[in-house]
């Protein structure tokens, strides 16, 4: 069990995203509601959520498939929230060179809901945002309005 919760050790996330394919649009890709799972590095509790994952390309695109599993290799291993919301935004932008990257997660933390202050159903949500956006179309604000607007 725990060889599978924690597979993403001393893995790099970037490797997943290996289907990259050419393309001029320059429109955002979005992905929302992934689901992943982790395990708290302080207390060894899960921590558990929904991500959306989005970019601004710059000449090249991903398999989608990839960036979910991008996010899922990073989160299995002992983990903090904000480190893993950087490394996947990391990772997306390293694979792809987009024009900006932004990602938001949303998780339930065990270590919060059954212990200390036992306050289960919090939301701890942290973003990460890479890229200049220099064209000018798209800037962090309007990507992150994106990734949280209702479908």
């Amino acid at each position: 069990m725990y060889g599978e919760l924690f597979s993403g050790l001393g893995r790099d996330p970037q490797d997943a995203i290996d289907a990259v394919f050419d393309e001029t649009g320059s429109d955002p890709v979005i992905l929302r509601n992934v689901a992943f799972y982790s395990m708290c590095e302080h207390h060894l509790l899960p921590f558990f959520g929904r991500a959306c994952l989005a970019y601004v390309p710059n000449g090249k695109i991903a398999g989608i498939s990839k960036l979910a599993r991008a996010l899922e290799l990073a989160s299995r291993r002992p983990q903090v929230q904000e480190r893993l919301t950087g490394q996947v935004a990391d990772a997306i932008f390293a694979a792809l060179n987009p024009r900006g990257v932004a990602v938001e997660l949303a998780a339930e933390h065990l270590c919060m809901a059954m212990r200390g202050v036992q306050q289960p159903g919090v939301k701890v949500v942290t973003t990460a945002v890479r890229g200049d956006f220099s064209d000018g179309r798209w800037d962090r604000d309007s990507l992150l309005a994106l990734l949280r607007r209702d479908e």
